[in-house]
């Protein structure tokens, strides 16, 4: 067991009681007080820490309190009946809980949030006192750099103070601390797990490289948005130093557009790879209109498989632990660990249209680099089967003499989660390219460059959010007032033109359209009731040349289930030109509801029920109660915002639910 000493502020008196009332204004205290060992030594709360006494413990979670920026209290004592021994405690922030209601006629605001941070302490073996759970998170604001005042803080000012009178201070007050082996296995520790996985020790010295003027701005956001916007949600990490790791936010748009959109996700970490001022990382979904919507946003101070951990923990617990099913990140070893760890049941896949956008810096200086890109795009793009991509990724190594190659190498070695032929399985809702002239936009696109800074990207995003809102808006309303022009006589188009939105509809119109470049629809086999069919197709190969290609869709007649091997069904979330001229080969006159995904239909927002059971809500929890009404109540607002009569029959609405609420405070009164 490895001792860890640490030097610190002086412990308080043993008569002073462990309580904190609330803050005052620091005033020239700050200056006075010196520290005395350098915070690097300082591990983080984490479970499995012991230490030699009661005092010491509150000490040591004191101590850190004041570097983050936030008092401490015991909030919970337990005793042994008959000693009146102390034998577990939990130490929580000072605005952990609610205060108790006043009868006075003009009580006190109530200063706390229901903060969930805390350490449990136990006794063990008479001897130790152990944290045994820690959480570390905060629901409000520490900033060691705001001058708030806390009374758990007071005392070690005055000892200070009072050291200063006497004669100097030689030799500060020490905390023995214990490090585990629990601590040693923890993610504060150097575990072997991680020798194993080959990943360097994390410096815990990274952190946000801000310039001036920089944090202030983003706080001052976060402050201003969080009273205008109650359901805004940031997280900040500082290190132990005080100094800012990382930062997650999401707004309440944000939050409510996950409830509608979180089967498939992009983590987009464009800004870390191409080494941008700001290290952006954001999460992105896709709406009933095939646009890109904003799920998430954060700045990360080091790309390490811990601070990826954090951040995504932060995503994960401002959408209130529902999980992604499908996870598309660039290739990056960190980022595939975290994503393990935290989402360990979500398909995690790479992003092909970043990979392929890295061709001509990885092989550009090649001989014969354009007859590689050649083949390697036919590879990726024009196989339908695994063998095909096989046989063509080893022709391309041979051909050119490419086998020592270490990045081919690489994208080889993880072919299975960017390559499609091997992602026909997974619902992608369009969220990755399968053809080669297929590109991806960043949602940030024309907002953020290479050297914007923090303060300047904080101004536009506002923006940007603003705009994409628009184009939504937008969307909704050409999709439900105008009437989408047919541009064949097949009943396809008829049907599904009066329930996709406009520009899923336009999609889906091409394969529509494409039906016309098939022929020869024939039946090779039959195997009970599947048949299997092969649909011929003339394709553009470049150049203004074509050539036929063979698809291959099986059709099961009981159930009306069909599959086309070019699986463009779960690519993008829509029926490919081979299915469709199987289901009209079979006289079949409408598309099978199953191949009519909701989440493109027009009115999709407006007809959505939350995924959450009401019963499921705490009713203690002032948090659930919120995030759930808050679910509901957009559905009135986009049902509301159809026409003139909807928003004059939902704002009536919510003027009588306003008066109840007013006529139940008025019964509580007289109560």
């Amino acid at each position: 067991m490895e001792v860890v000493c640490l030097n610190s502020e002086p412990v308080f008196d043993e008569a002073d009681e462990y309580e904190d009332q609330g803050g005052c204004m620091m005033g020239e205290h700050d200056d006075e007080i010196r520290e005395t060992q350098s915070k690097k030594e300082r591990p983080l709360p984490t479970v499995g820490l012991e230490f030699e006494s009661f005092d010491e413990t509150y000490d040591f979670y004191n101590i850190y309190a004041k570097e983050l920026g936030f008092g401490i209290r015991v909030s919970n004592s337990w005793f042994r009946s008959k000693r009146k021994e102390r034998y577990r405690a939990k130490l929580s922030c000072s605005s952990a809980g609610f205060k108790k209601k006043s009868e006075a006629n003009h009580p006190r605001p109530e200063t706390r949030t229901g903060c969930p941070a805390m350490i449990v302490i136990k006794l063990i073996d008479s001897k130790r006192w152990r944290i045994v759970e820690v959480k570390l998170e905060h629901n409000h604001p520490v900033n060691p750099e705001v001058k708030r005042f806390y009374k758990s803080h007071k005392k070690m000012i005055l000892a200070a103070k009072k050291a200063q009178h006497t004669e100097p201070v030689k030799e500060v007050h020490t905390i023995k601390l214990y490090q585990t082996s629990i601590v040693d296995a923890g993610c504060n520790g150097n575990s072997k797990d991680d020798e194993r996985d080959g990943i360097n020790p994390v410096d815990h010295s990274k952190h946000l490289e801000l310039r001036e003027g920089d944090a202030y701005a983003v706080y001052n956001y976060f402050c201003r948005m969080k009273l205008t916007n109650p359901n805004f949600f940031y997280l900040m990490d500082l290190d132990d130093e005080g100094r800012l790791r990382n930062v997650f936010w999401a707004d309440a748009r944000s939050r409510a557009a996950y409830n509608y959109f979180s089967d498939t996700i992009v983590i987009d970490t464009s800004s870390l790879a191409n080494k941008y001022e700001i290290p952006l990382i954001y999460f992105v979904g896709v709406n009933h209109h095939g646009q890109s919507v904003l799920l998430g946003c954060g700045f990360l101070g080091h790309e390490s498989v811990e601070y990826f951990v954090w951040m995504f923990e932060a995503w994960l617990a401002c959408m209130l632990g529902q999980h992604p099913k499908v996870i598309v990140t660039d290739q990056s070893k960190p980022l595939q660990i975290a994503v393990s760890k935290v989402f360990p049941q979500a398909r995690h896949c790479y992003c092909l249209w970043h990979i392929i956008q890295r061709v001509p810096e990885k092989l550009g200086g090649l001989k014969g680099y354009e007859a590689i890109k050649r083949q390697l795009n036919k590879a990726v793009y024009d196989s339908l089967k695994i063998a095909e991509f096989e046989s063509s990724w080893a022709n391309m190594i041979n051909q050119h003499g490419l086998v020592d190659n270490r990045w081919l190498q690489s994208l080889y070695e993880d072919r299975q989660q960017w390559v499609p032929v091997y992602l026909k399985d997974i619902s992608f809702m369009g969220m990755i390219p399968i053809k080669e002239n297929e590109g991806l936009s960043a949602f940030f696109d024309g907002y953020v460059h290479k050297h914007t800074s923090f303060k300047e990207f904080v101004d536009k995003y506002d923006l940007a959010l603003q705009r994409k809102h628009m184009k939504e808006a937008l969307g909704d309303l050409e999709s439900t007032n105008s009437s989408l022009e047919l541009k064949t006589k097949c009943n396809f188009e008829l049907q599904l033109s009066k329930v996709y939105s406009k520009e899923i509809f336009k999609k889906f119109q091409s394969e529509v359209e494409g039906m016309y470049s098939c022929f020869n629809t024939k039946q090779v086999s039959v195997n009970g009731p599947i048949i299997t069919y092969i649909v011929k197709e003339r394709v553009e190969v470049g150049g203004g040349e074509k050539e036929v290609r063979y698809y291959e869709v099986l059709y099961e007649t009981t159930q009306v289930e069909i599959r086309c091997i070019c699986s463009l069904f779960n690519f993008k979330g829509y029926l490919c030109r081979h299915v469709l001229n199987v289901l009209n080969y079979n006289g079949v006159e409408e598309i099978p509801s199953q191949y009519i995904l909701p989440r493109w239909n027009k009115d999709y927002k407006r007809k959505f029920l939350p995924d959450r059971d009401p019963s499921d809500v705490d009713v203690n929890n002032p948090v659930q109660w919120y995030n759930n009404l808050y679910s509901r109540v957009t559905q009135v607002v986009e049902e509301g915002a159809q026409s003139r009569e909807h928003y004059e029959a939902a704002l009536q609405g919510l003027e009588e639910l306003l008066n109840k609420f007013s006529l139940v405070d008025d019964d509580l009164l007289q109560w």
